[in-house]
């Protein structure tokens, strides 16, 4: 055990990625490996300690898919309280495309990074490279775009 033990927490360590459960499956390997001690027939004894521990390895980790993975009622309840009604559809569409005309209403240089970023979900990488514009200027044409439009709201909020 004292020859093989780093040996053994590290290949667990690497196969599990969790320190406490690779301090658990090397003692387990080492547990095991006394256990069959009559098997070994002498020849390669850091093989076939390490074959014991990717073993455990491979069987903790099965145990643990099996553990988390939902089974298909599960998915199917989880789809039905995410999914949207159609009336918050069709809320969630207006304001989208109240917030498409303000981004299109805005002056020359902002509207279309405003569409890009807030209607379609561009980055301000992509839109910087699409564009042909410094990545500083696209963010600042951003953040300029999203107080316009702050602004803009707001003062159809007060006046509603």
């Amino acid at each position: 055990m004292a020859k093989y033990k780093n040996l053994v927490f590290s290949l667990c360590i690497k196969m599990t990625g969790d320190y406490f459960v690779a301090e658990d499956i090397t003692q387990e390997t080492f547990i095991s490996a006394y256990e069959h001690l009559g098997e070994f027939d002498g020849n390669n004894d850091k093989a076939w300690i390490c074959r014991i521990a990717s073993n455990k390895c491979v069987d903790y980790l099965r145990a643990a898919d099996r553990k988390t993975a939902p089974s298909e009622d599960v998915q199917i309840s989880a789809e039905s309280f995410s999914k949207e009604g159609p009336e918050q559809e069709a809320v969630k569409r207006d304001v989208i495309e109240h917030v498409e005309k303000k981004c299109n209403a805005l002056p020359d240089g902002y509207s279309n990074i405003a569409n890009m970023y807030f209607i379609k979900g561009f980055k301000a990488a992509e839109i910087s490279q699409k564009l042909g514009i410094p990545l500083k200027t696209t963010q600042t044409k951003i953040y300029r775009a999203r107080e316009m439009l702050r602004k803009n709201i707001r003062k159809e909020d007060l006046l509603a």
